[in-house]
């Protein structure tokens, strides 16, 4: 059996930190990393990531929008001419001469909350001959007759970032920039957004376009099973006829239960409390994922249930990836080294890739 796990911001992006590593015991992701063959390209970020390993060809955006449609609204996706895009709820906030974004990993919202909104939003939407579709509660979606002319970026892209440095770009780009303007405005205050201020959440004071594309229909992968609760890699895997199920509780009972194929694990508990830069939530999950994953991969692997270890993370720096066979382990004269210092490596680096 052939494993690739990918963990986004396995390592800690201001690299310059090496505090943040401080009394954390990570034997086993240590000896792993030590052991394996090496190599960094660009960063890249996980919508991205997931969508080249399934070959989904970009256009002028990632086609994530029909692709979760596939999951999220089946009955919608009848034909592959219908052009879809992702119009998410998101937290604007202002700091100094800029907007920085939050996604809903940081707030939540209720379905109740989502069609309220989006019902008096759709009253702007109408009059560009458009609709606005909540089909899950931090997911909305629009429909277009065709594809504009407009430049998006990832949600992931843009999340913690300065917006300004990532709007719509493009010929068509004038009208969603207006639209969106007048989005902002209803929304400032909006009485659910009154309600939330009120009770201490954060509001949703505006919404992010991105993911336009087609169908891309049947999609192809190396991968034969995907385990994540990452909904994209899931959608990737249905459109792909891959088996695909939800990430196991840890990875002793999945891997005494596996037989042969190559498997994808995607395990991104790391990247909200690195995206936040909450020092505390990095350290706490990774000490987690360190007794639940990494010191059962280190066992399975020395034991053969893994012939081939594939680790990959990527962060604001680079994209790293980690090879490592049972046969690697017994390379004595590779020496641990302390998890920090691939942080520090792949910030070295970055200059370099970009």
């Amino acid at each position: 059996m052939n494993l690739t796990l990918f963990v986004p911001d396995l390592f800690w992006p201001d690299a310059m930190r090496s505090e943040i590593y401080q009394n954390l015991s990570l034997d086993a992701i240590e000896t792993l990393l030590c052991k394996s063959a090496t190599a960094m390209d660009a960063p890249e970020d996980l919508e991205i990531w997931l969508c080249k390993q399934f070959n989904v060809e970009q256009r002028i955006s990632w086609p994530i929008a029909p692709i979760m449609l596939q999951k999220d609204a089946p009955e919608l996706t009848k034909s592959n001419k219908e052009f879809w895009m992702r119009a998410d709820p998101v937290h604007l906030r202002i700091e100094q001469n800029h907007l920085m974004l939050a996604d809903s990993r940081i707030f939540a919202i209720s379905k109740e909350e989502a069609d309220r909104l989006v019902q008096d939003l759709n009253c702007i939407m109408h009059d560009y001959h458009l609709t606005l579709l909540a089909l899950h509660a931090d997911r909305w979606y629009i429909q277009l007759p065709k594809m504009p002319d407009m430049q998006t970026y990832t949600l992931g892209q843009v999340t913690c970032k300065n917006i300004n440095q990532f709007l719509p770009t493009g010929a068509d780009s004038a009208m969603w920039r207006k639209l969106l303007n007048e989005i902002q405005m209803r929304l400032h205050e909006h009485p659910i957004n009154q309600a939330r201020e009120s009770s201490g959440e954060l509001s949703i004071n505006s919404i992010w376009l991105w993911g336009g594309g087609y169908s891309p229909g049947l999609l192809r992968s190396t991968y034969t099973n995907v385990w994540s609760n990452n909904e994209l890699s899931l959608a990737l895997a249905m459109a792909a006829h891959a088996l695909h199920a939800d990430l196991p509780s840890d990875l002793t009972a999945w891997l005494e239960s596996q037989q042969s194929g190559n498997h994808l694990i995607v395990l991104d508990a790391l990247s909200t409390p690195a995206k936040y830069r909450n020092a505390y939530g990095w350290r706490e999950t990774i000490k987690e994922m360190e007794k639940k994953w990494f010191v059962p991969l280190y066992e399975g692997l020395k034991r053969g249930l893994i012939d081939q270890l594939q680790l990959i993370t990527s962060n604001e720096n680079a994209l790293q990836k980690f090879t490592v066979t049972r046969t690697d382990l017994w390379k004595f004269w590779l020496v641990r080294k302390p998890m920090h210092t691939y942080g520090r490596i792949s910030a070295m680096k970055d200059n370099e890739l970009m």
